[in-house]
């Protein structure tokens, strides 16, 4: 039997008749377009056949292409469609359950799950699947507890939503299809080009299509960076790798040293030790559990990626640890797709988020990849997708590349402050002093401030848009370049952050 909920993962088979049956033709109407690159095409005009109907402004005329059906992608797609735009959104896989079959908890704060309250429907089916749980209880390496962090106080801010990211994937793609989204499978996107008119990309070596933007979010490999820095760079190893595991509670509940993790419902643990942060939790009302921990690795970057993981190397990592730890582990099936071994890699902070003509712009983990330890990275590519939908609204067709620089300015300080929340947890988890943590035990909690999680992407994107955009303009009046980031451009993020700093992991 499968380890992961199938069931819930696999797109029935009437899907992909529905879009097959429903995807429109591509033509080439635009005839200036034509004239300039006859094999180049644009998305169809038609709209897509909607399953449902949902609230949505009026046709903006902008043509969005985005890249990825990753998280971000999805949220940016749903956006951009609220705000009246024409939305094509292009993913590799040909099969969308080769996205949504694999993987383990992914997690989305209040800042990103606000945005999933405005898609009709999605919110009561988070619920059904997210973990059941407003707390951590955190422990050292041998066991002993050392303090519990709440997260009550959250509540007030919206909702913290822990779940299998294969399921929730699938619930959030299934909202896309449903709105009637143009999804085009099976398309992996080559090379991305642009004019002063037009962003483009090319799909499968072959065909070739253009929008008024294109928005990348295909991760920390993107072909868009080519584009945006002008040279390709190659992801570097951090130094870290994550195991990451995720299966039944039946060989959970059966173990008397592990079993409380699952017998009371669902529960959340962490344990710290030296180079090792140990996450673990059950979800389902306790029907399922879900494990993380980081190990030190030296592999070559580009050997490989993600692989099968294995339970005998997994817990060579884990000498001395507290039996839970370690029974946990070796109660994990091995070799039936339920363990992975990631590699966390790092790049150097981008100098910008968007291609020199500004018709291409990055999101997500191809803007700004996050540590597992900032908990934000799946929230900050959904709040990329709604700022930049919202800065279309409002610029406008006629002002495309204005709205997408204004994008870059809005995101830029508060997505690097938010990274680094991540680096800040992981130093002190993995440096960890035990003398002084025993003194101030609520120093191993995670960082969860109010100015990040009391966020609504959208209406920030309101109000601030306008004062950005005239601050771009009386740039440009005064010959001033406005790529890239100029601090005085940025819409600041409270408490501010060093953009001086050299690496962002």
């Amino acid at each position: 039997m499968s380890c992961l909920r199938t069931s819930c993962l696999l797109m029935p088979d009437h899907f992909n008749d529905i879009l097959l049956g429903f995807a429109p033709r591509l033509d080439g109407n635009n005839q200036q377009q034509k004239r300039k690159r006859t094999e180049t095409k644009m998305p169809s005009t038609k709209p897509h056949r909607r399953l449902k109907e949902f609230p949505r402004l009026a046709p903006s005329g902008v043509r969005v292409i985005v890249v990825g059906a990753g998280f971000g992608g999805l949220a940016a797609a749903i956006e951009c469609d609220r705000k009246g735009h024409q939305v094509t959104l292009f993913e590799k896989a040909a099969d969308i359950a080769e996205v949504q079959r694999a993987g383990d908890i992914i997690s989305f704060d209040p800042n990103g799950s606000v945005a999933f309250e405005r898609w009709p429907g999605v919110v009561p089916e988070l619920r059904k699947i997210m973990r059941d749980t407003d707390y951590l209880d955190l422990f050292d390496w041998e066991g002993r507890f050392v303090t519990r962090q709440s997260f009550k106080r959250e509540n007030e801010w919206g909702l913290r939503i822990n779940g299998h990211r294969g399921v929730i994937h699938s619930i959030i793609y299934n909202h896309a299809v449903e709105r009637g989204i143009d999804i085009r499978l099976g398309s992996r996107v080559t090379d991305y080009f642009e004019d002063d008119e037009v962003g483009g990309i090319v799909v499968n070596g072959e065909e070739r299509f253009t929008a008024d933007v294109v928005i990348s979010s295909e991760g920390v490999r993107s072909r868009g960076r080519k584009i945006v820095l002008g040279f390709e760079d190659n992801p570097q190893s951090s130094g870290y790798a994550v195991y990451r595991a995720w299966f039944p509670a039946d060989r959970v509940a059966n173990n008397a040293t592990i079993r409380h993790l699952c017998v009371n419902g669902d529960t959340h643990l962490g344990y710290i030790g030296k180079d090792i942060h140990f996450l673990a939790s059950s979800i389902a009302s306790g029907t399922e559990v879900n494990w993380v921990f980081t190990h030190i690795d030296d592999g070559n970057i580009e050997e490989s990626w993600q692989f099968p993981g294995k339970v005998s190397e997994a817990l060579s990592y884990l000498e001395g640890w507290c039996p839970f730890v370690r029974e946990l582990v070796a109660a994990t099936p091995d070799g039936a797709g339920c363990l992975i071994d990631h590699k966390l890699v790092y790049r150097d902070p981008l100098p910008t988020f968007i291609s020199p003509k500004a018709r291409i712009a990055l999101i997500g983990d191809a803007a700004h990849p996050f540590l597992p330890t900032s908990i934000q990275g799946a929230s900050q590519s959904i709040e990329d997708g709604t700022t930049m939908a919202v800065c279309l609204e409002i610029g406008g067709r006629d002002n495309v590349t204005e709205a997408v620089r204004t994008y870059e300015k809005i995101r830029y300080e508060r997505v690097h402050k938010a990274q680094a929340t991540g680096v800040s947890t992981r130093e002190r988890w993995h440096k960890a002093n035990w003398d002084d943590i025993r003194k101030n035990p609520e120093s191993l909690h995670l960082v969860r401030e109010e100015w990040l999680l009391k966020f609504n992407a959208e209406e920030h994107a309101y109000e601030v848009y306008h004062e950005v955009a005239e601050k771009l303009r009386a740039e440009r009046e005064k010959g001033v370049s406005v790529n890239g980031i100029d601090v005085a451009v940025v819409a600041t993020a409270e408490g501010g952050v060093n953009l001086e700093d050299k690496k962002v992991v």
